[in-house]
């Protein structure tokens, strides 16, 4: 009898069939990016592929919670395709991810895209995955072949519709922000060439330099950026420029905040719903992933980090 309770367990355990804690982290009206890089390959070529999307998860059926898609871009070598129309799924309690529709080209073109994802690994905060499919243009059709990373932004939670700050929201450029983390400048007479550190090494916040870094907001939400560092810091809208470490982010001119002094702040508005990354032209390892979509009720942002186990 326990042979056969063992081997019933090991199907179930093999089949799939069991809860992923990765259910906990996929939950409704919670906003999600999916970044990754891989190969578009046909028979007579590969092609360097990359994808970088902005999910919204929405109502759950069962197991399965449909997502929209709201802004990014996939592209093959330097050819960059933004999105028309995506429709997706989280699958089996977060275990596969299905995404399928249309892309558009920079010349107009229509492309169809239809990938299947497959839960690899995880941690608290993340999630990788394997994709496979297909990426359909007038021209051709590739197999893609992806690795990706699905993450989190900050968890948006119910607040009452009576608050006047619900569509506010403060961040702080933390102390140190200017020297990656690792010191600060002091003042030693009239110059500023003395580094002290502010952060440890097993400061969990040592390579962070903002007070958040993934923000998830309604659009018309104002937020007020307080300079804690000792240095200006000023902030800009971008894309990211993917494998370049000198040169990260290339301005849109969506956002552009002047000169913050340290000590004071400034404020601005993503009036707009869409992907936007901020950052400091200055300091391009400082950088925000603002992800800006609409609900039918107010909703405050809320950093859960802390509450992790």
């Amino acid at each position: 009898m326990k042979t056969c309770i063992a081997l019933l367990a090991l199907f179930v355990v093999s089949s799939g069939y069991y809860v992923n804690d990765s259910f906990a982290e996929i939950s409704e009206n919670q906003a999600f990016l999916l970044e990754g890089s891989g190969f578009a390959v046909t028979e007579d070529f590969i092609r360097i592929s990359e994808i970088d999307l902005g999910l919204s998860s929405q109502l759950q059926k069962g197991s399965t919670i449909n997502f929209l898609t709201e802004d990014g871009f996939v592209t093959l070598d330097d050819e960059e395709f933004v999105i028309s129309k995506l429709d997706g799924k989280f699958l089996r309690e977060g275990r596969y991810i299905r995404i399928n529709g249309n892309i558009e080209s920079s010349n107009g073109f229509d492309t169809s895209i239809n990938f299947f994802g497959r839960l690899v690994e995880e941690s608290k905060d993340a999630s990788i995955y394997g994709f496979t499919g297909r990426i359909t243009t007038p021209d051709d059709t590739y197999k893609i072949i992806y690795t990706t990373k699905l993450s989190t932004l900050t968890k948006i939670i119910p607040v009452s519709t009576e608050s006047k700050k619900s569509n506010e929201l403060t961040l702080y450029i933390l102390r140190g922000s200017s020297t990656q983390g690792t010191g600060s400048y002091i003042d030693v007479g009239s110059s500023k060439s003395d580094i002290v550190p502010t952060q440890s090494s097993t400061d969990g916040l040592r390579l962070r330099y903002f007070s958040q870094d993934r923000i998830s907001v309604q659009p018309g939400t104002t937020i007020t950026i307080v300079n804690d560092d000792v240095v200006s810091h000023s902030i800009l809208s971008g894309t990211e420029n993917y494998g370049d470490r000198y040169n990260r982010y290339t301005s849109d001119g969506r956002i552009s905040s002047g000169e913050i002094l340290p000590g004071r702040s400034i404020s601005i508005t993503l009036d707009n719903a869409g992907f936007y990354r901020l950052y400091d032209p200055n300091y391009q390892w400082m950088g925000i992933i603002a992800y800006v979509f609409p609900d039918s009720d107010s909703f405050l942002i809320k950093d859960n980090s802390k509450n992790k186990n």
